[in-house]
């Protein structure tokens, strides 16, 4: 998954929003002292106590982050926006995760047992993490190409995400957000410029890549902003008296007119004026002050395991290589006579691979997902309610975005998951990756993971809600390789799809590492990418800019899928025939997204009682 997800997934759009949002609300400071309190009291037992607590968490984070609550479909929130960022806000952020690693640190974890134990094992872990990466200078880089508020804020404002648009309340709900979003924007510009001072600012490429996506919102005629979406909605809502649709028209026009542009106008003077100039030449975290050990936590935080910088490397030099062996198998099965360049220089230039628009990419991904849909049931007992829709990416951050991602449904079925292919240029969606990136995207990959999370019974809401780039990640790219299992890639063209993306997840490896803790430049990791796949050019600098912006997170992929494979392979050799590939799926899936040593001590203790059974 290619996150701007927000790639490409929500839970990651999400988490990044979250990670900067701190209410001063007396309220949920009240609540709070008084859930601790009672999640102390003698009689309740350590399973009640940790549940009280939870509970109290995820209650408190919905005040904290109200657009992450109207994503899990907390609506009371739909008119708030996260707090600006502030020197105040950041310590009520370090104090509230303190706050809740002292009062999991009380209960006793000997005391707990199944899902609870699981529990208090995430979310321990979890505050740990929360609490090293605050000595960072992440709240300077609010925003980039690939995430930030300034994209996320006009997806959810187009009408066609999570922001609800049925009611007129709802209508006047996004009015008072969007004031919100004024503030935080402003505080933007404050941190940005903390960020001057202390020589923690983006990569003069990025800025590059930032403007345009501002500039988008830059219009002199309200009709043609991205925000009147919901406006033209408006029509054909039956539900709204025409008086009132009236109200809505000039108040939210207004909105838009009066702030929103001018919100985008303000910070794209700012970026092009003020900020641009100081962009620096470097690209790598280790230029930045604390570099080396913001990288490791990057690592840490992204893999979840105790992995280095060289042997992370080191590891995805050899699956490059190997991957490129596969490559060359299928260069000799089509008959392709020349050599491996000029392989992938035929694949990137012959038309025959790819599609002449974007209903034609759309209408294709359908067909796959008709197709997958009928297979999966061979290796799955467990699927997920929701359904998903192929969409393509807005014209208005096309641009920038990754070739895909996924976007995940409303927890109570209103809205389905959406897998997102990037139109944006043609010759980056070639035809022979369709299998691969579906299944990546889609069926089985995201949307089964990030849907069943959802849909699980009892699951402590931060959990259903929450996730781990590794697991999420390892999972798809995981997924991907059950192609064949399933009768997929008997195309030795769509087979190469999935090569080629294997070979985008291990070179990922060596780019990240090269790039934050080995001093490559751009360029350096622009010709490793090229020289190694047949991705299209403006591809290879999408994905390289991606990994300048966001570090650590490309990592994950493969780590997670190597963790899970070695996962099955362990409980194939222990169980012999006793293994069950669909069981052992339900296993990976069934208690949402694991920290890698959680989910593999889980499951050695699924594969001992299988021998027992």
């Amino acid at each position: 998954m290619k996150k701007q997800l927000l790639g490409a997934s929500v839970v990651l759009l999400l988490s990044a929003c979250q990670s900067n949002s701190i209410s001063s609300s007396s309220n949920v400071e009240n609540a709070s002292a008084t859930a601790l309190a009672g999640a102390t009291q003698a009689k309740q037992s350590e399973a009640q106590r940790l549940n009280i607590l939870l509970d109290q968490y995820f209650k408190e984070v919905m005040v904290l982050n109200p657009i992450y609550a109207t994503f899990v479909g907390e609506n009371a929130y739909n008119d708030k926006f996260p707090a600006p960022l502030t020197a105040e806000n950041r310590a009520k952020e370090l104090a509230f995760e303190k706050k809740y690693l002292k009062a999991i640190k009380e209960i006793d974890e000997s005391k707990l047992e199944g899902q609870d134990l699981l529990s208090y094992k995430i979310f321990k872990q979890d505050r740990v993490m929360a609490i090293r990466g605050t000595r960072f200078g992440q709240h300077m880089l609010p925003f980039n190409q690939m995430y930030g508020i300034h994209n996320f804020f006009a997806t959810l404002g187009s009408g066609a995400s999570a922001q609800p648009f049925n009611t007129a309340k709802d209508y006047y709900n996004f009015e008072q957000r969007a004031k919100g979003f004024a503030l935080f924007m402003d505080s933007t510009i404050e941190v940005m410029r903390e960020g001057i001072e202390k020589n923690v600012v983006l990569p003069k490429a990025i800025i590059e890549k930032v403007i345009p996506q501002l500039q988008a919102h830059v219009v002199d005629d309200v009709k043609s902003s991205v925000f009147y979406g919901p406006l033209t909605m408006l029509e054909q809502n039956e539900k709204i008296s025409a008086s009132e649709k009236a109200k809505i028209i000039a108040s939210y026009s207004k909105v838009i007119e009066q702030v929103i542009i001018p919100t985008y106008k303000k910070t794209l003077a700012f970026v092009t004026d003020e900020y641009q100039q100081h962009g620096r030449d470097s690209v790598g975290l280790s230029a930045l002050p604390k570099g080396k050990a913001w990288y490791e936590h990057q690592i840490a935080e992204n893999t979840t395991l105790a992995l280095t910088a060289d042997e992370i490397h080191q590891y995805g030099q050899q699956e490059v290589a190997r991957i490129l062996g596969e490559m060359k198998k299928v260069k000799e099965t089509v008959g392709f006579n020349g050599s491996l360049p000029e392989f992938f220089t035929f694949l990137k230039e012959d038309e025959q691979f790819y599609f002449s628009s974007e209903q034609e990419v759309v209408d294709a991904y359908e067909t796959v997902k008709a197709d997958i849909n009928s297979r999966v049931g061979q290796l799955f007992e467990v699927f997920p309610k929701a359904d998903y829709e192929v969409r393509p990416v807005e014209a208005f951050r096309a641009a920038s975005s990754a070739g895909a991602s996924y976007q995940s449904p409303a927890p109570d079925g209103s809205r389905p998951g959406i897998f997102y292919i990037n139109t944006h240029d043609l010759k980056a969606q070639p035809k022979f990756i369709m299998e691969t990136l579906s299944i990546h995207e889609a069926a089985p990959g995201h949307h089964f993971q990030i849907a069943i999370q959802q849909e699980v019974e009892g699951l402590a809401k931060f959990r259903r809600f929450g996730g781990y780039t590794v697991f999420a990640e390892g999972w798809a790219l995981y997924a991907e390789s059950l192609g064949k299992e399933m009768g997929l890639f008997t195309d030795p063209y769509q087979w190469y799809g999935r090569l080629a993306d294997e070979q985008l997840r291990a070179m990922r490896l060596v780019v990240d590492t090269g790039l934050h803790a080995k001093g490559w430049s751009r360029q350096q990791a622009i010709d490793f990418m090229t020289a190694n796949s047949s991705m299209a050019a403006s591809d290879v600098e999408s994905e390289v800019e991606r990994y300048i912006s966001i570090p650590g997170q490309a990592l994950a992929y493969k780590i997670g899928q190597r963790a899970i494979r070695d996962m099955r392979t362990k409980a194939e050799a222990a169980l012999g025939d006793k293994f069950d590939i669909r069981k052992f799926h339900t296993q990976i899936l069934i208690d949402g997204a694991l920290p890698m040593p959680i989910l593999q001590a889980k499951v050695e203790q699924w594969v001992e009682a299988q021998k027992k059974a």
